[in-house]
């Protein structure tokens, strides 16, 4: 029985540490439970009892996480539109960030298990494993689906969650030039980069909108903010009166000339 395509046994251990039960599983990966307990087995994963035995293994979260604004929905919300994935294949969530701190936050806030996926040569960044069916479908109604990168909208975000929201996003793929005066963010999606211009603009930055063609044929787009003055000024808008979610580097370089 050969395995599914591009289902390798870090795939597998991840799949299982998700919480899956064996009968859901076989047809995911394309092996026999036998054989799929080789490969746990291989690689020293502990089994669970119940999750053999047909019953999905539970991990703590708060399933109503995301149907209420607030300071810390709003950055994870941020977070994981540019660093997260949804499962299309499982009731799954994840967020991958180099920085494990920021995932302990994201799990305190979520009020969730610290559940890691399994790393191997084809995934080595730390990666948080969410497991809610319900969390999916509150993601899906922001306009957040298992194939967000290119169609993502910008999400309605209240005003007062906006400062929040921005930091995530920056937190999860902004670039921060070392000597303070440039800060962009990358996406696929021209609606999610066209609203994040807009609410730069309404604060008053120096922003703007340029696009370029990847070797795939897809078109990335960036939003900046440039200048010694305005990178600081971002800084105080989505810095302030926050605790320690946020990656310190990148709040370092802009308020470099604060």
């Amino acid at each position: 029985m050969p395995r599914n395509p591009n289902i390798t046994d870090e795939e597998i251990i991840r799949l299982y540490k998700s919480g899956l039960p064996f009968k859901e599983l076989i047809p995911i990966i394309g092996l026999s439970d036998r054989a799929i307990r080789n490969v746990l087995y291989k690689h020293g994963v502990q089994m669970n009892r119940a999750q053999s035995s047909g019953q999905p293994r539970k991990h703590k979260v708060n399933e109503e996480f995301f149907k209420t604004w607030t300071h810390e929905m709003a950055w994870v919300l941020g977070l994981f539109i540019t660093d997260g994935t949804i499962n299309k294949h499982i009731h799954c969530i994840s967020f991958a960030q180099k920085d494990e701190r920021i995932l302990r936050l994201v799990a305190q806030y979520m009020d969730a298990d610290y559940v890691l996926g399994a790393k191997g040569p084809t995934c080595t960044t730390p990666t948080l494993l969410i497991n809610s069916k319900k969390i999916k479908q509150d993601l899906d109604v922001l306009g957040i689906t298992a194939n967000k990168s290119l169609t993502i909208p910008f999400p309605n975000v209240p005003d007062e969650f906006l400062p929040s929201f921005i930091r995530g996003v920056i937190d999860g793929d902004g670039w921060v030039q070392k000597t303070g005066y440039v800060m962009n963010i990358t996406t696929g999606s021209k609606s999610f980069a066209e609203g994040l211009l807009s609410v730069l603009q309404t604060w008053s930055l120096r922003s703007e909108l340029t696009s370029t063609i990847s070797e795939t044929g897809n078109t990335i787009y960036r939003v900046w903010v440039k200048g010694k003055y305005d990178l600081p000024k971002l800084a105080q808008i989505i810095y302030t009166n926050v605790n320690d979610n946020y990656i310190q580097y990148k709040r370092d370089r802009m308020s470099k000339y604060l």
